[in-house]
């Protein structure tokens, strides 16, 4: 009967409940290297999710006074109302571009008035050369603004998993080596220093996953502003 008891001791004390470890714990108890790449992980979350917040608050005034001017558009009888009616609107691609248009198309009359009759053909010709150019260049530069540190996002998107995996295979390797230091082959020994090495892929994911659905979504709303 006590070697019976003995037994039961032994196995509860192998199979003993391991100590829990909070994430923060874990973090703390992690290598040089891996809390760098976590750190490194972290600062460019922080950093997608500042340019997520200021791109949207972009893309969503730009659609509001887009729809705002194509009303404009369609409500006033000439180009002259609609240029001073949508002066304000400068959150606006399709604004600016009609504006830039347009600005080029009364420097063109201008001219044409003070050009001699023989060359009303010449200047005419130029002239829709002129605007139809200044209209592809306003039109360059909205698409600039709204793309404007969009890359980041992509580099985020494309390279945190990445980052994360090499801190996890890192921490692994870590962990492998002072298992074998402690010359012990309980899954015991190893567990901690694997949780922390997989918190590298999960900062990963949790810093690329946002930044890919962002830069999606910006995209498809530069589209629909120039289609």
């Amino acid at each position: 009967m006590s070697s019976f008891w003995s037994l039961q001791l032994l196995v509860q004390d192998g199979f003993a409940a391991p100590q829990q470890h909070s994430i923060l714990d874990l973090v703390r108890g992690s290598g040089l290297v891996v809390q760098a790449i976590l750190y490194l992980l972290v600062l460019f979350s922080v950093v997608s999710w500042g340019i997520i917040a200021q791109k949207f608050r972009q893309v969503r005034r730009a659609k509001r006074e887009s729809e705002k001017f194509i009303e404009i558009f369609w409500e006033r009888r000439n180009l002259s109302s609609i240029h001073d009616a949508s002066r304000e609107l400068t959150a606006s691609p399709v604004g600016q571009v009609f504006r830039s248009g347009y600005e080029e198309l009364v420097r063109v009359s201008r001219s044409k008035k003070e050009s001699s009759p023989g060359d009303n053909l010449t200047t005419e010709l130029g002239g829709v050369e002129n605007v139809s150019r200044a209209m592809k260049r306003a039109n360059s530069v909205e698409t600039t603004k709204l793309e404007k540190n969009c890359s980041f996002l992509a580099t985020t998107a494309s390279s945190a998993p990445f980052v994360g995996l090499f801190g996890t295979v890192w921490g692994i390797m870590d962990a492998f080596r002072g298992l074998s230091v402690t010359h012990s082959s309980s899954i015991q020994a190893v567990a901690p220093g694997i949780a922390e090495a997989l918190i590298a892929t999960a900062v990963g994911l949790a810093a690329a996953i946002p930044a890919l659905m962002a830069y999606n979504f910006l995209n498809i709303a530069e589209r629909h502003f120039f289609k």
